[in-house]
């Protein structure tokens, strides 16, 4: 199972939000935090304020903050509300184009597999992945550590 990078991004805009608390941060901020571009941000943005995660003030001084409290974001939801599909296999997708697919046993089964990962998720709030929000704001205040050469 993968999630695609904007259900990545947008964890990582909700954990960023949850560890600063009430405090209104920008984008800019975020994605020099994160090392991470500002227009993919400013999409992640707009699609986490449009399902109503996050709260968005456009123009000079304006800024995001969560729309609810961490104990209120279900990590399962923002999955689903983020994710175009979850059709690991072609055969999810209906194409009718697997020979095998009327008796096949793996659907059922990647189908099952699926359903236990986003009930992983369903168990946790953004509360419980922040944990101790000083902490979060802590590592991401540290500086970048330079890649590892390999073979030095």
């Amino acid at each position: 199972m993968r999630l695609t990078r904007l259900t990545d991004y947008s964890y990582r805009v909700l954990i960023y939000l949850a560890a600063n608390g009430e405090r209104q941060v920008t984008i800019r901020e975020i994605a020099a935090s994160y090392s991470i571009s500002r227009n993919h941000l400013m999409k992640v943005a707009n699609l986490l304020a449009r399902n109503g995660f996050v709260r968005a003030v456009r123009g000079r001084g304006g800024g995001l903050t969560l729309a609810r409290a961490p104990s209120e974001i279900n990590m399962g939801d923002v999955a689903r509300k983020l994710e175009e599909d979850f059709a690991v296999v072609e055969c999810f997708t209906g194409s009718g184009r697997c020979r095998i697919e009327p008796g096949c046993r793996l659907k059922p089964l990647l189908g099952r597999a699926v359903d236990a990962f986003l009930h992983e998720l369903d168990t946790a709030t953004l509360a419980d992945i922040v944990g101790e929000p000083a902490a979060i704001v802590h590592l991401l205040a540290r500086p970048r550590r330079a890649a590892v050469q390999h073979g030095a």
